[in-house]
């Protein structure tokens, strides 16, 4: 891969094929495969992310808002794309882009239905998401007779799958938890589907889930995070590879002599001559002011060199004292080594920040060999 001449971050695509082929691996043949690709597929390239699951035969992707499953559409991508959180607002568009929404409420029911019948559709495809421990969105039980005379009233959408989301599978130790909402999930979908005209599929499973809950994968899984490079335990992490990779260079290098400061506030006094070098990348590049005084390194020519004083918006300042280096030489903020998830580590936050807070001022670049 070509050496950075200035901040970027470079998509990996052979990383993302290795990792949704891992994550397949896990499944049976038979089950469907959702690619997460929101939030600028984690920070990524949501369109060359998209490109390559579809090409390597994914079944559906997911995104949060309207938006961006235009952008997926006007790209050319033609695999069905649920969002996740749609808005009223936004329904004129879903439906002009062929888009299929989740309905979670009886509120966005009525209000897509309204917006379906105006529209004269038919048998549009809806996505139906229960409450069953994340209390985040989602019908609950008591809803769903309410639920189904609404949809037996009408022809204008119909139900293609049935979710619910895992609020703890990466952490055994909620694990009574996580078969809770398992059993929870199965006792709804008992009681809802026998009330629907079509049999839809059922999905529940995320990266996490996929690990360690694989029983429960009925028709379809949800992976975001795996295909990017992270499992959240370090067994299933050693065997994916991260797919960014965010690479900036060496600006300038000081000696600051002992009782010297760095950088505002004067947060960083060298207590002994140090040498460090700026780098032009900050906060308005989504290396939040967390991340300084030692809370994370950086890597050049394979050695570690930790971030001193703030960070600012548009440069950050870290220690090279001892390390072979120069301006102009290329240095790894995050990829292989640190990784995201030990780089977010020690602001203590999590490699799903720190991926999709990565400004788009960022250039990414794709790599495909």
């Amino acid at each position: 891969m070509a050496k950075a001449g200035e901040t970027v971050l470079e998509i990996d695509l052979l990383a993302l094929e290795h990792n949704y082929r891992f994550l397949k691996s896990r499944l049976d043949p038979k089950t469907k495969f959702l690619g997460v690709v929101k939030a600028f597929a984690y920070g990524s390239d949501s369109v060359a992310i998209a490109k390559k699951l579809e090409a390597l035969g994914a079944d559906y992707f997911a995104v949060a808002y309207v938006s961006e499953g235009v952008t997926l559409r006007e790209a050319g991508i033609k695999t069905r794309i649920l969002v996740l959180h749609p808005l009223p607002v936004s329904f004129d568009n879903l439906v002009a882009y062929n888009l299929e929404p989740n309905i979670y409420s009886p509120k966005i029911l009525n209000n897509f239905l309204q917006v379906a019948k105006k529209k004269g559709l038919e048998q549009y495809p809806i996505h139906l998401k229960f409450n069953t421990g994340l209390n985040r969105l989602g019908f609950v039980e008591s809803e769903i007779d309410a639920l189904t005379a609404v949809l037996d009233n009408q022809d204008q959408i119909k139900v293609v799958s049935v979710f619910s989301h895992l609020a703890a599978s990466e952490d055994l130790n909620e694990q009574e938890f996580t078969e809770n909402q398992i059993e929870t999930f199965e006792h709804l979908t008992k009681v809802l589907l026998p009330k629907l005209k079509h049999k839809p599929m059922l999905h529940l499973l995320n990266t996490s889930g996929v690990i360690n809950y694989a029983k429960a994968q009925y028709d379809m899984v949800r992976c975001g995070i795996g295909l990017y490079g992270f499992g959240n335990e370090a067994a299933i992490d050693a065997q994916l590879k991260p797919t960014a990779t965010l690479k900036t260079v060496i600006s300038q290098i000081h000696i600051i002599d002992k009782g010297q400061s760095i950088g505002y506030n004067r947060a960083y006094k060298a207590e002994a001559a140090v040498v460090t070098a700026t780098l032009p990348i900050g906060h308005a590049d989504g290396i939040g002011r967390q991340y300084g005084n030692g809370n994370a390194h950086v890597t050049i020519n394979g050695k570690k060199a930790p971030i001193v004083g703030n960070v600012c918006m548009d440069m950050i300042m870290i220690n090279v004292t001892g390390i072979d280096c120069k301006e102009g030489d290329e240095v790894i903020v995050f990829g292989t080594s640190p990784t995201a998830e030990e780089f977010a580590s020690g602001a203590k936050t999590i490699s799903y920040e720190i991926l999709t807070g990565i400004s788009q001022r960022v250039t990414r670049v794709v790599v495909d060999n």
